[in-house]
């Protein structure tokens, strides 16, 4: 996500339900959308006992140093990787160019139902992105931030 891009509610349960199926539909424990600066938007499953700050931020390091890795033997970037553990896998998508879709399952799922299912769940979050992209473009909307000043931050902490 760009930095300006505000999340309304609609686009929030729009991602959230995506996910929700993708986890349901892929067999996996977790599901995470991370974006690009490693800041978690939407989380389904099993994550209460994860760090799920860390699992954001090391997300989105990983995609990072993916990314250097690629530009040096002539490619833009790696669209999807994935990692095998002895007793969980995780499988990274980047949707959009925007956000990291991330899935953790173990041997009650297989890698080629986790891929069937993120190339779906990633289409549709594409759409979602774009559709808020555009809604941020529109002219005479305006973020739900640019009325708050920097008195009414100061205002804020020294309460």
């Amino acid at each position: 996500m760009n930095p300006g891009l505000v999340m309304y509610e609609e686009e929030f349960r729009k991602i959230s339900g995506i996910c929700d199926r993708l986890m349901r539909d892929a067999g996996a424990k977790v599901v995470f959308l991370v974006d690009k600066n490693g800041q978690l938007i939407s989380a389904s499953g099993a994550s209460q006992n994860l760090d799920t700050t860390s699992l954001a931020s090391l997300t989105a390091g990983n995609v990072a140093a993916m990314g250097g890795l690629a530009k040096l033997i002539g490619e833009n970037e790696f669209p999807s990787q994935f990692h095998e553990g002895e007793r969980e896998s995780i499988h990274m998508s980047i949707v959009g160019g925007k956000v990291v879709l991330v899935v953790i399952f173990d041997a009650r799922s297989s890698l080629g139902l986790v891929r069937l299912r993120v190339k779906k769940a990633s289409e549709e979050l594409a759409r979602v992105f774009e559709q808020l992209s555009r809604r941020q473009s529109t002219p005479g909307v305006r973020s739900p931030l640019a009325e708050i000043t920097d008195d009414d931050i100061d205002n804020l902490f020294s309460a």
